[in-house]
């Protein structure tokens, strides 16, 4: 064949090939063959979490807005900025924590019924091969009454040896939450992405918690101190079901950011609407952010330098004077909603409770964080030093002298432990750039 014969041969199949194309391309096509977008695609609206407040993108001073007393050079100022969120208006309660506890509870109940009584599970999921997790009915009453029920369920009470009076009361340590999370750091640093193409199941991991409170703190924390009373009362009792909980460590409150993101989504899912952002603790510039209520250089949630209003009282729950404890109107822990709130509509953004954040402690995180929205994290391991299981706690609580309450103090506990002084509150992403936006 000729070299005009074959350049005639080429252009022939060559037309053919586009002709093909482009009725390939054009076929379905509803927008006359501009680029349009998926349509038909559902409308959403950013609802206002219940129980939160929102929080409007923007900068600000983060760092010390007065004297380092302690000359610990833990945070220096910094200009930081973050995007729009929502945040619990108050911590956590003790009948808030109490309803994760329960559906802990009733999911462990309701796996051990299949056993025996099959409306309890509609079938197993095989996520996990090895580990298969069964679509509990949660449609299916649980009478802890009835007696029937009562023996099948017998391995979560206490033991005969271990019940006071004779009571049948639930072993609580046997609440445990399993969940998964991605280890998005791990998945993202540049010699992983590899094995992430091949198999992010890797990545995937997976937490098994014991998520009861530890009503114990109340005495271990403090040497020859009489807190039997509300060791006894404090996480149960109707009395103090507006009070911040206590006793929970870190692990246990992510735990149960978890388990409130899965509840809510697992609702919209049901209603055919489109997931929400994750629940989670806030960084530490998120939190001292909406502290700041959008007083920028004020040491207090409440504005100025000072800690009693112009009548001359406290305006938080903490360690007023040389130890008056109740020169404030407290002695230990107060409702969540005392005191008036910040500009935002926080309540006891400092005292009565201080409160975990999500980023590990290091003393010099301020020197090397973004001031994008600034976050050191670390997953630590059940071997590391432990230097490195500190997390960031932030407010002060009602045991802690003043300094503690200013925004910019930031202070650490480990992540196993668990305190009758620190309790948590959740924060969710907003989607979007910022709430009022407004089209012009």
């Amino acid at each position: 064949m000729t070299n005009a014969l074959k350049r005639g041969a080429f252009v022939k199949t060559s037309a053919l090939v586009l002709t093909a194309s482009a009725l390939l391309s054009s076929c379905g096509n509803d927008g006359n063959g501009y680029l349009t977008g998926v349509e038909g695609r559902q409308n959403w609206f950013q609802e206002d979490p219940y129980g939160m407040v929102y929080i409007p993108m923007g900068s600000f001073n983060m760092g010390p807005s007065d004297q380092d007393i302690t000359y610990g050079v833990t945070s220096q100022s910094k200009t930081v900025s973050l995007p729009a969120y929502y945040m619990d208006q108050t911590e956590i309660t003790n009948n808030e924590y109490r309803q994760f506890v329960n559906w802990v509870r009733d999911s462990i109940a309701r796996r051990m019924l299949g056993e025996e009584f099959e409306d309890f599970i509609i079938e197993t999921n095989e996520f996990d091969e090895d580990y298969p997790v069964p679509i509990l009915n949660w449609d299916e009453r649980l009478r802890y009454d009835d007696e029937e029920f009562r023996e099948a369920l017998d391995p979560m009470y206490l033991p005969e040896n271990e019940r006071f009076y004779g009571r049948k009361e639930f072993d609580t340590r046997k609440f445990l939450y399993e969940y998964w999370w991605i280890d998005y750091q791990a998945a993202a640093r540049r010699g992983n992405r590899a094995q992430g193409l091949k198999d992010r199941s890797v990545f995937i991991k997976r937490e098994t918690i014991p998520i009861y409170p530890d009503t114990l703190a109340w005495i271990h924390d403090f040497t020859y101190s009489y807190n039997e009373p509300l060791t006894n009362m404090y996480f149960w009792h109707p009395g103090y079901d507006d009070y911040p909980v206590v006793g929970v460590n870190w692990k246990q409150a992510r735990s149960f950011c978890v388990w409130r993101t899965n509840l809510r989504n697992g609702y919209l899912f049901t209603e055919g609407s489109s997931y929400e952002q994750n629940y989670r603790l806030p960084t530490e510039s998120e939190w001292e952010y909406a502290a700041r209520g959008g007083l920028d250089l004020s040491p207090y949630p409440w504005g100025g330098p000072y800690i009693r209003n112009s009548v001359g009282c406290f305006l938080a729950n903490f360690k007023p004077l040389r130890g008056n404890y109740i020169d404030d109107g407290g002695l230990t822990t107060l409702r969540a909603d005392s005191y008036n709130p910040n500009q935002y509509g926080l309540y006891c953004m400092s005292g009565n409770v201080a409160e975990w954040t999500s980023n590990a402690f290091d003393e010099s995180a301020y020197n090397f964080s973004h001031d994008n929205s600034p976050d050191y994290s670390y997953e630590a391991k059940a071997d590391d030093p432990i230097a490195l299981k500190r997390k960031v706690i932030r407010g002060g609580s009602w045991k802690d002298v003043s300094y503690y309450l200013q925004t910019g103090t930031r202070t650490y506990e480990y992540q196993d432990t668990a305190k009758c002084y620190i309790g948590f509150r959740c924060v969710i992403s907003y989607i979007g750039r910022d709430k009022n936006d407004v089209a012009e």
